[in-house]
């Protein structure tokens, strides 16, 4: 298996139909995911990131074009790619513990005893600092410890891929950052390798090892790859001002802005 190319996107791309014809949502995407990568995908509303993200998660399938992943093409969703969407997506009847315990059995039941699936879940709780809410339910946790048990239920399955789909979008500024912290610790044990749809330019440099630029849409493509030569572990407060970061986040704003900023003149 070539570690470099871990996720492999050939050719892909993907048009819907729509009451008013065929919508060319991607096109001519090719773009290779490293093996413990963190990759961002950025651009403006209507650009296809998630579309993207949906593809490599194998919940739609590509018009054109093939997705790898570990050298298998993905043809539908599986245990080994966990996907976080925005909204924390947990059954409100269950509690924290259930929510993960749910996807534990899903994934390991049948080949682990109830002890081991156990410890796995409290494993995942533990992991984002919520062992303390094991027994309470989604409405009596805050929106920030939601996402935090929608991010351990994806991890309790041990995926090689984690895909993120502006897991900290609907947050406020102080808990998004928080969170963001989180996962860079997060990241650094677990080693996965991780694309998370965003819209925001400093949590992409911040969290980071390339940032992918989607080019405006209908038929969006990568307008540009930028390479984020920031050292790991990173602190967002160190990186302030380092001018590495000043110029990666720079580099980001223009592309958004200037190349690609005739979106927002127009809304």
């Amino acid at each position: 298996m070539n570690t470099a190319k871990y996720i492999e996107i050939q050719g892909v791309a993907q048009t819907f139909k729509t009451k008013q014809g065929l919508f060319p949502a991607l096109r001519d995407i090719d773009l290779c995911v490293a093996q413990g990568e963190f990759v961002a995908l950025i651009g403006h509303s209507g650009c296809g990131k998630s579309t993207l993200l949906n593809l490599i998660a194998g919940l739609t399938t590509p018009t054109e074009g093939v997705l790898l992943c570990a050298d298998k093409e993905i043809k539908g969703p599986g245990p080994e790619r966990a996907v976080v969407f925005q909204n924390h997506s947990l059954l409100p009847w269950l509690t924290c513990f259930e929510n993960i315990h749910l996807a534990v059995e899903r994934v390991f039941g049948g080949r682990e005893s109830k002890a081991q699936l156990k410890a796995r879940t409290e494993a995942a709780l533990a992991l984002v600092g919520l062992g303390h809410a094991a027994g309470k339910r989604p409405g009596e946790i805050s929106g920030g410890m939601k996402q935090r048990v929608g991010i351990a239920r994806a991890l309790s399955m041990e995926p090689q891929v984690l895909l993120m789909d502006e897991p900290f979008g609907a947050l406020d500024a102080l808990t998004r950052a928080k969170l963001q912290d989180e996962l860079l610790e997060i990241v650094a044990q677990t080693r996965a390798t991780v694309v998370m749809v965003t819209h925001d330019v400093d949590e992409a440099v911040l969290l980071s090892d390339k940032i992918v630029m989607m080019t405006n849409g209908p038929a969006a493509t990568i307008g540009e790859v930028l390479q984020v030569e920031l050292p790991r572990p990173r602190s967002r407060v160190a990186l302030a001002d380092d001018p590495t970061y000043q110029a990666c986040r720079k580099a980001v704003i223009d592309f958004l802005y200037t190349r690609q900023g005739h979106v927002e003149k127009a809304a």
